[in-house]
């Protein structure tokens, strides 16, 4: 897909469909939420779906990466995070629904997981390690189970982004990425467009260019839970060497912030 065409796509408020399916923002942002003083995760998982989150779950928080990521939200008393779980999203996931206080401080967002994350890998475009997966399915029995915390853990990573993120920032993307989007379709998707040119300075970058930041950003994130997940294991050299391809094949520009992430001598060959 190219990058043009992925300029219309809406950040906030809006499903986009593609990478998959995988991916996908959901629900809007809300304004004038009242500030929780009792935050932290809450959960909304149908009985038919809570064994397999409490197995995801359990994965994650087996590794020192993965239950910092969890405790970061779980302790946090002035932010609520909702995780819920829905056959909807069958092997996608998505991150959305940003609610902000009257001070402009985002103080809740919600993960959507579907009940079948573990299958399904995102192509290698823009989910270098998700898609590096993929060799395991005939390497390890948990294969699937690793998919789906992988997922959990790139979820987790977008809402550590967002709250590290300007809410000034934050809130003048959510307002200038619907009109970006109406005036490129109606210029004939012309993103030299002057006033296209100005709304890109101030969001930071393209719409396209913004959405491509975080995924890469969820992607190192979940790979830094992914390489203490399986280290020791005799597949680890073939994931690492999946990412690293895909990075190569697929987006050079961030391969300075992928080999941030060590890679035993062993896989270097």
């Amino acid at each position: 897909m190219s990058s043009v065409f992925l300029s219309f796509l809406l950040l906030f408020g809006v499903t986009v469909s593609f990478a998959n399916d995988f991916c996908r923002v959901t629900g809007g942002s809300v304004y004038n939420v009242a500030s929780p003083t009792d935050g932290g995760i809450r959960l909304d998982v149908p009985q038919r779906f809570q064994s397999r989150f409490d197995e995801w779950r359990t994965e994650l928080i087996s590794t020192e990466y993965g239950r910092g990521q969890w405790e970061r939200f779980a302790e946090n008393k002035n932010f609520v995070l909702k995780i819920e779980v829905t056959g909807r999203r069958n092997k996608g996931a998505g991150t959305g629904s940003l609610e902000w206080n009257d001070n402009g401080e985002l103080v809740g967002a919600t993960i959507t997981l579907g009940s079948d994350i573990d299958s399904g890998y995102p192509n290698s475009l823009y989910y270098p390690v998700l898609e590096s997966l993929s060799v395991l399915e005939s390497e390890t029995p948990d294969a699937a189970r690793l998919l789906a915390v992988t997922k959990f853990s790139h979820e987790l990573g977008h809402v550590d982004q967002i709250l590290r993120e300007s809410s000034e920032l934050l809130q003048l993307q959510d307002k200038l990425v619907p009109q970006y989007s109406n005036i490129f379709l109606k210029n004939g998707w012309n993103t030299k467009d002057k006033k296209l040119v100005e709304m890109t300075e101030r969001m930071g970058g393209t719409p396209t260019e913004i959405w491509e930041r975080r995924e890469y950003k969820s992607e190192l994130i979940a790979l830094n839970f992914l390489s203490e997940r399986i280290a020791g294991e005799s597949y680890l050299c073939d994931v690492l060497r999946r990412v690293r391809r895909n990075v190569d094949d697929n987006a050079r520009q961030y391969r300075v912030v992928f080999d941030g992430v060590s890679m035993p001598a062993n896989c270097r060959q």
